[in-house]
């Protein structure tokens, strides 16, 4: 078993009874990262809402539409770092008998909420923007810079937060809060910019430009979380896998005839599940494949979290529904 099986935090498979000790070690170390990340994300979420507000406050007194969507676009982060957390605590709650999965999709259905609330958001400040263009309202462009850098100062020091703190290069979760702290420290440079314009050249149209700038910055971010979220939901194989290259290594392992209803989803970001039917050569030994089968899954693909029946060349089954409906 690699590590990477250690954020099964309940699902101790058949196969890993001879390995208890090294497990335990490895659930210890893996607390010891999940902490890291907490800490890293409660700090930058800390960071990121103070700036929000200040950013909407600032947008609101100084005139500034640039700042009201840089605030905007913090609130994506925001909701991105509250969505990381969520998702660890979630994920060490354990499964009840109703839930046999425990709570992992709760990351999903709220990064799906998430995505369409910054839909709104960017529509309404292109909205305004539009406005903005036909009549430039004069902007307190001084104060506008000044708050406008607090913003990019906060950004820079979330990012180290979750430097130091978190496991920024292998889990998912935080990488993805990481590149939303950076992405959101352009829209804080790009609104410094807009008040440097305003200030030097009194050009007041600068400000609904870099908002529309932001605006399509933030469409960005929610259009990736929707598509990610839909996936997920609709049961799709994760982006980093082909099932047919799955397949065929699969039925290169010795004694296996063909594999069939082999399904490969996402429970939720980074917990991977397979499922499938393998017919094997009458007289082989079934443990013996299915053991290599495992570990094949586990050392290639990496999924930890395999249920495989296999079957005697003799064995039928009705196609399902779905396969049918497939045009297979």
């Amino acid at each position: 078993m690699s590590q990477s099986s250690s954020h099964h935090h309940g699902h101790h498979h058949q196969h890993d009874h001879h390995d208890h000790h090294g497990h335990h070690h490895h659930h210890h170390r893996h607390d010891h990262a999940r902490d890291g990340n907490k800490k890293g994300l409660i700090l930058a979420l800390i960071i990121t809402t103070s700036i929000m507000l200040l950013e909407f406050f600032g947008g609101l007194v100084t005139g500034s539409l640039a700042l009201l969507s840089d605030a905007g676009h913090m609130l994506s982060d925001a909701g991105s770092l509250l969505l990381s957390l969520v998702a660890i605590s979630f994920a060490a709650r354990p499964a009840t008998s109703g839930k046999t999965y425990g709570f992992y999709r709760v990351e999903i259905l709220a990064a799906l909420f998430n995505g369409v609330t910054l839909f709104v958001i960017a529509f309404f400040i292109i909205q305004e923007a539009y406005g903005r263009f036909l009549a430039p309202p004069e902007i307190a462009s001084g104060s506008m810079m000044l708050i406008a850098s607090a913003g990019l100062a906060a950004n820079l020091l979330s990012a180290w937060a979750l430097m130091r703190k978190g496991d920024v290069r292998n889990n998912v979760n935080l990488r993805s809060a990481y590149l939303h702290v950076i992405g959101d420290a352009l829209g804080s440079v790009g609104a410094m910019a807009a008040g440097l314009v305003m200030l030097l050249f009194g050009w007041y149209v600068a400000d609904p430009i870099i908002s529309v700038l932001v605006a399509l910055l933030i469409l960005k971010s929610a259009w990736g979380v929707i598509r990610h979220a839909v996936h997920i939901l609709m049961e799709g194989a994760p982006a980093r896998l082909n099932s047919k290259e799955v397949q065929k290594t699969l039925e290169t392992i010795d004694g296996v005839i063909d594999v069939h209803d082999l399904h490969i989803w996402t429970i939720t970001s980074g917990l991977d599940s397979l499922s499938c039917h393998l017919r094997i050569e009458d007289g082989r030994d079934s443990q013996h494949i299915l053991q290599s089968a495992i570990q094949i899954i586990a050392s290639r693909f990496h999924i930890h979290h395999t249920t495989i029946q296999v079957e005697a060349s003799g064995i039928l089954h009705e196609r399902c529904e779905y396969e049918k409906g497939g045009g297979h």
